[in-house]
């Protein structure tokens, strides 16, 4: 399965994104696709949210609110739509996909990963 993410960019504060991850090589409908984010300086890959095809969304709390997961199978493209977004926001942001993951917040679980991209937000 290869992941690639579009979308990322300079923005403002306040500013909305649109973050879009396409998918080739596997059966996409039926894979877990998470979002997770890596801020500058951090070791870990913060989990944002993730869409199963079974399970539905799932967001960790702190990310409620502002972003939402979305996808689209005909494309195999997943989204994550980010809103008043906030200079903490700043991080290369991922996709990630599996076909089986117990514990879906989990950076471990996922085997599939995108390249990354580039979300900076100025204050």
């Amino acid at each position: 399965v290869q992941l690639v993410e579009s979308g990322g960019g300079l923005v403002q504060a306040g500013d909305s994104l649109r973050l879009s991850c396409a998918a080739s090589g596997g059966t996409f409908r039926t894979y877990d696709m998470a979002w997770f984010r890596q801020a500058p300086g951090k070791e870990r890959r913060e989990f944002i949210g993730d869409n199963n095809w079974s399970l539905g969304t799932s967001y960790a709390d702190s990310m409620k609110g502002r972003f939402s997961i979305s996808r689209d199978n005909a494309r195999n493209t997943v989204y994550l739509q980010m809103n008043n977004l906030k200079p903490e926001d700043t991080a290369v942001y991922y996709c990630a996909a599996d076909s089986r993951v117990r514990y879906r917040n989990l950076a471990e679980e996922y085997d599939y990963w995108g390249q990354g991209t580039q979300v900076t937000v100025s204050s």
